[in-house]
């Protein structure tokens, strides 16, 4: 018998090769009742590189994504995995193949733990019985590569912070023998120290030849994360290849828009807003006031107040309350 094979992250496959891409994407197109979300889209990621997808809302980014990661057909074009043409007919068609995508809002199980969100699906047993001990070992392996070894695997997966429960969705996608992995704005819930942790684990990814598809609104990653970009507007690539450290922001906002800076962010003039002060007639009246506001196990008492003409901002580390209803 042919001894078992224990996925994981592939070996070094070298600089990536300048003849033929890892992924060709020519043509696609797709359709839904009223909109037209990709027409005609090209795209090409080499192994070993961090491509940036870029564009607004409803550029098509999403939409591209889940055509490569099997969830939409395209109504045309012709997707070359390696130089052959390829039909990612569903997400297991495209896993096997070695593309793996990681969204925005992660689809782990959070009542489970990190060893058995890894290996949903293709859990190590023999004659229908599950290899805990295995499933904890490998899941340890993965969580060391990435660089996160205090990660118990054993952990539930709803107890980890944001960043924790990327990690173990990092790990269930590499626990595959994955080439290329899509990652859907991955520092959106992130603090900049967790950002800056995100960044070694893509170039640990790339330097092993996983091409990473690397989607997010903040122009300052691309400059640090990746090395070209791909620019979609209106369901079109309104640029491909482009220099992600070298090609100005005042172009890229330009490609993305359709306007030019001063017109994509014009200046605002505004009112200042009124403070209270000590003359009762000058002070305006706040219109929301808010004192000791709490929940247990959630949030500490916070105060506020709103006053007329003002935008009051609520910022904290994801999970930490000020998304609690």
């Amino acid at each position: 018998m042919a001894p078992e094979r224990h996925p994981g992250p592939p070996p070094p496959a070298g600089p990536p090769s300048t003849d033929t891409p890892l992924l060709t994407m020519h043509g696609i197109t797709k359709a839904f009742p009223g909109v037209r979300a990709l027409d005609g889209v090209d795209l090409d990621v080499a192994a070993g590189e961090t491509h940036c997808l870029l564009g607004q809302n409803g550029a098509g980014k999403s939409t591209l994504i889940k055509v490569l990661a099997g969830v939409h057909q395209p109504d045309a074009g012709e997707i070359r995995w390696r130089g052959a043409p390829v039909v990612l007919k569903s997400p297991v068609a495209a896993m096997r193949l070695g593309i793996a995508t990681i969204y925005q809002e992660l689809d782990l199980v959070p009542h489970l733990s990190v060893a058995e969100n890894v290996h949903l699906g293709h859990e190590p047993a023999t004659a229908g019985f599950l290899r805990s001990r295995e499933a904890r070992s490998r899941t340890a392996d993965l969580l060391r590569r990435l660089g996160h070894p205090g990660i118990d695997p054993g952990a539930r997966v709803g107890s980890l912070s944001a960043a924790g429960q990327q990690i173990a969705s990092m790990a269930r996608a590499l626990s595959h023998d994955v080439r290329l992995i899509v990652m859907d704005e991955p520092s959106a819930a992130l603090d900049p120290d967790e950002v800056a942790g995100l960044f070694r684990i893509v170039a640990g990814l790339t330097g092993a030849g996983v091409a990473v598809v690397y989607i997010s609104h903040r122009l300052e990653e691309v400059r640090r994360a990746g090395d070209r970009v791909t620019v979609l507007k209106d369901g079109r690539a309104v640029a491909r290849g482009l220099d992600a450290r070298t090609t100005p922001t005042r172009d890229i906002v330009t490609l993305m828009t359709g306007r030019t800076v001063e017109h994509a962010f014009p200046v605002r003039h505004t009112l200042p807003v009124r403070r209270p002060t000590a003359a009762a007639d000058a002070a305006p009246a706040p219109v929301l006031t808010v004192r000791g506001l709490a929940r247990r196990g959630e949030f500490a008492p916070l105060d506020l107040d709103l006053y007329p003409g003002e935008i009051l901002g609520l910022g904290e580390r994801a999970g930490r309350g000020e998304g609690v209803r």
